[in-house]
């Protein structure tokens, strides 16, 4: 039994090596594909590389991955790769079968780029060589006997001899010279436009040098070429080999670089402050619209050939140089310096000098001038048809002109005259050469005119100049003198005036303090009416008051005098009766009075600290110290009893101390008085 299965295990081996190498049996992974090769058959092939209806050779339809099986040794299968294109790479097809090349032509019509399908690709009458169509990133399922597809990292295909792999490496180094194998980036940061140069289609017509746009219209999908992306359409819509009117902005382009070649330029910048006129080469032949009284060149439309009459505003334009030329032309005023070491903010000035002049008085200055001019936007298509640019402008007409007319205003004026009538000269420049700039479609804004000069080793003008100014500064010390004579009576004038300000100041001072004081003084007035006012009311309500008070009280006195002499009569009847029974006691008035006026007299002395015994003792007439004679008491009170009792007169002398004197005197009184109170 073991015998047997050995056996049968050699028979299938056997049977399936003899398969393999007979190639009925084949099998392809699924990542390859099958080419096969027909080695031998009923019908040759007469025609192609490709046999399309079974003949012997490669055939067009590719194997995909499996088992498969065929007529033992007929045919010969070639295993390849999938053709892949990485991301951001481009591969490029070779066919060696198809409709040959036209007189002229180049690229290889691509029958729509059906390179997966080789029956369509020679139905269509596709052609054999270099293709149009290129491959865009993604993994392909291509028959490589027709097609040879080559990328930046390898080829695909099955090469067939040595010349034919030469041819493929030559297109390899040319693709990989221009940089066709990864898509054309135009960045948006750079500023820069793609100008196209088509190698393929048919040639530009005698006398032009640039093709025109065709197929820019997306809505036309038959000859919309997408930016050269595709050639079939562009040369479906008419387009020419040679350098495009169109150019590519900023984005990204899978252009065939055996198709069309790109080169990048930088935009046109119009900054502001000017205008971009265009001088077009290519184009129809428009009409002029400059008018029959402009004889310097045609103005045409936009887009027609010449120069067009709608000047390029502040901006960036992706212009064709080679198509044209931009020609820039300032619209801020333009300072033209004819002075050698200087030049304009526009350079347009830098190869003009001073003026060299001849005077009436044969000296021969240098004037060194400026000239401001404007162009009107407007008018700058004009100026460029006349003159070309601004530069020649300047330099072949504005020099010249302006050098003429200020030589023959030198030649009526001495150096003197020229110096001195500057601002006339400027005046006078400016209104005449503004009618001429007119002329030129220019606008005349201002002319100044600098101090003429000399060349060094000239000193004439200097010493003139010496001359004038020391002859202007004694001028000026005359007129400094006078100004400094002027100020010191100004200043003697200040100093009165200074002085009576000070002066006027006490005097307002004391004014003021014046007015204060009347205004004060009629405050108080004011305040002493209002206060006499108050007191008069015052006064008058105090009289009231004292008026009533007065009336009560006299109304109480005389109440109470009226009590108090009840009194006063009862206690006098009363004091009569006691005054008369003291006097009985007494034995008589006589000696009632006498010890009254003891008392009195006792009580004085006390009082007054006079001495008892008198220091001068007075006497009637005898000698002092008389026993026999009256001392001055007893003589005191025998006059005083005398005279109040009626019984004569009784002398005596009068004493020499002035304090008895006094006493006797007051003693006196009180003994008068207490007599006069005894009678009543």
């Amino acid at each position: 039994m073991d015998i047997l299965i050995i056996i049968f295990a050699i028979c299938v081996a056997s049977l399936a090596a003899a398969a393999w190498l007979t190639g009925t049996v084949r099998f392809i992974p699924n990542n390859r594909v099958g080419v096969v090769e027909k080695l031998f058959g009923s019908r040759p092939l007469m025609h192609g590389f490709i046999a399309l209806d079974g003949e012997t050779g490669f055939q067009p339809d590719v194997l995909r991955g499996g088992f498969h099986f065929f007529m033992p040794c007929q045919y010969r299968i070639h295993i390849v790769p999938l053709v892949t294109i990485p991301q951001g790479s481009i591969g490029y097809v070779f066919a060696r079968d198809g409709r040959p090349l036209a007189q002229g032509q180049t690229l290889a019509f691509s029958a729509g780029g059906e390179f997966q399908d080789v029956r369509a690709f020679l139905a269509n009458h596709g052609q054999q060589g270099p293709q149009r169509a290129v491959l865009r990133e993604g993994t392909f399922i291509i028959n490589q006997a027709q097609f040879v597809v080559v990328t930046r990292e390898r080829t695909y295909g099955l090469m067939m001899d040595t010349n034919e792999a030469e041819v493929i490496a030559s297109l390899q180094r040319t693709v990989a010279g221009r940089r066709g194998f990864t898509p054309l980036v135009i960045y948006d940061d750079k500023d820069l436009i793609g100008v196209v140069t088509v190698h393929e289609g048919p040639s530009l017509p005698a006398g032009e040098i640039i093709a025109s746009i065709v197929g820019d219209a997306p809505d036309q999908t038959q000859t919309y070429h997408n930016k050269f992306q595709e050639p079939e359409r562009f040369l479906a819509a008419g387009g020419m080999r040679g350098r495009q009117l169109q150019v590519l902005a900023e984005g990204t382009y899978c252009i065939n670089c055996l198709f069309a070649t790109v080169e990048l330029q930088p935009k046109t910048l119009i900054d502001v402050g000017e205008v971009g006129v265009v001088v077009s080469y290519t184009g129809d032949k428009g009409e002029d619209l400059s008018g029959t009284a402009y004889s310097h060149g045609e103005m045409v439309a936009t887009g027609k050939r010449g120069v067009w009459n709608e000047p390029l505003m502040p901006g960036k334009y992706p212009f064709n140089t080679y198509a044209g030329q931009v020609r820039k032309v300032p619209t801020t005023n333009i300072i033209l310096k004819w002075i050698r070491s200087e030049a304009g903010s526009h350079r347009l000035d830098e190869n003009l000098s001073e003026i060299s002049l001849i005077t009436r008085d044969a000296f021969q200055p240098k004037l060194p001038l400026s000239v401001v001019i404007h162009i009107d936007y407007r008018q700058a298509p004009l100026v460029i048809q006349r003159f070309g640019d601004i530069k020649k402008l300047v330099e072949q007409t504005l020099d010249p002109m302006i050098s003429a007319y200020f030589k023959d205003i030198g030649q009526t004026m001495t150096l003197i005259e020229l110096i001195h009538n500057r601002a006339q000269i400027q005046k006078r420049a400016s209104e005449e050469m503004r009618a001429k700039f007119i002329l030129y479609n220019l606008d005349l804004q201002e002319v100044l005119i600098g101090t003429p000069g000399s060349d060094k080793e000239d000193r004439s003008i200097e010493i003139i100049l010496d001359q004038l100014r020391a002859r202007q500064v004694a001028r000026e010390k005359i007129e400094t003198y006078t100004c400094q004579q002027e100020a010191a009576t100004t200043e003697r004038n200040l100093r009165e005036a200074e002085a009576r300000a000070i002066v006027q100041s006490d005097i307002t001072k004391s004014e003021l303090s014046i007015a204060i004081r009347e205004n004060e003084g009629k405050a108080d007035f004011a305040r002493s009416q209002q206060q006499a006012h108050t007191i008069r009311i015052l006064a008058d309500a105090e009289a009231d008051k004292v008026k009533a008070l007065a009336l009560g009280e006299a109304a109480r006195i005389r109440a109470v005098a009226g009590a108090d002499a009840e009194r006063a009569a009862r206690m006098g009847v009363a004091q009569a009766m006691a005054i008369e029974e003291q006097v009985r006691a007494y034995g008589g008035p006589r000696y009632q009075l006498t010890q009254q006026v003891m008392e009195r007299f006792a009580t004085a002395v006390e009082h007054s600290g006079a001495d008892l015994v008198p220091r001068v003792v007075m006497n009637g007439g005898g000698s002092a110290g008389s026993s026999g004679s009256p001392n001055m008491i007893e003589a005191l009170l025998g006059m005083l009893m005398s005279e109040k009792l009626g019984e004569g007169t009784i002398t005596s002398p009068a004493p020499r101390d002035p304090a008895a004197a006094a006493i006797v005197a007051r003693l006196r009184s009180e003994a008068i008085a207490a007599l006069g109170t005894a009678k009543g």
